[in-house]
């Protein structure tokens, strides 16, 4: 697979800091965080370092399938909600992590659970951006993303294609 003109590699130390980098942001923000509501999968990665980094012990995961072939968003699905005792006063105090905000489809769907909660980003496009109250580096809307999870010297299908029982 060739990668498309705009790409964008990040490799795991690049990824590391730039996860860092949104923590030390929302440091600044509200030291009372109750949880971190990450949406995978993406959002795993970024919500253990901040987690790490601002002491918060709860991390919840939301579960919405967008990506479906790596190269178009697909139709959106719930496949996990929330816990609902984080959706209480719609969100209040609870951190939402995610890796990327693309199109805002899926942040859409997750500001909508919890209107009152902070969405961060680690990278944001202009498209998404409007609902996303925190992020790291902006990417043009053209640009693709390759994350370090996806990446080894050339890309890497997922081993639950390659091994489809």
């Amino acid at each position: 697979m060739s990668l498309p003109e705009k790409a964008f590699p990040v490799s795991w130390d690049q990824f590391h800091r730039d996860a860092r980098a949104l923590a030390w942001r929302l440091a600044g923000v509200n030291g009372k965080w109750k949880a971190i509501v990450c949406i995978t999968r993406g959002g795993l990665v970024p919500a253990a370092i901040i987690s790490r980094e601002l002491g918060i012990r709860v991390i919840e995961t939301v579960s919405i399938a967008s990506y479906h072939d790596y190269t178009s968003q697909g139709e959106l699905a719930v496949l996990k909600q929330v816990t609902p005792t984080l959706l209480e006063n719609d969100g209040e105090n609870v951190l939402i992590v995610d890796d990327l905000t693309d199109t805002g489809k899926t942040a859409a769907i997750v500001r909508a659970m919890m209107p009152k909660a902070h969405f961060a980003t680690v990278y944001a496009k202009p498209k998404g951006r409007p609902l996303v109250d925190t992020f790291v580096t902006e990417v043009s809307q053209d640009t693709w993303i390759y994350f370090p999870w996806d990446m080894g010297f050339t890309y890497q299908r997922p081993i639950a294609e390659d091994h489809q029982g």
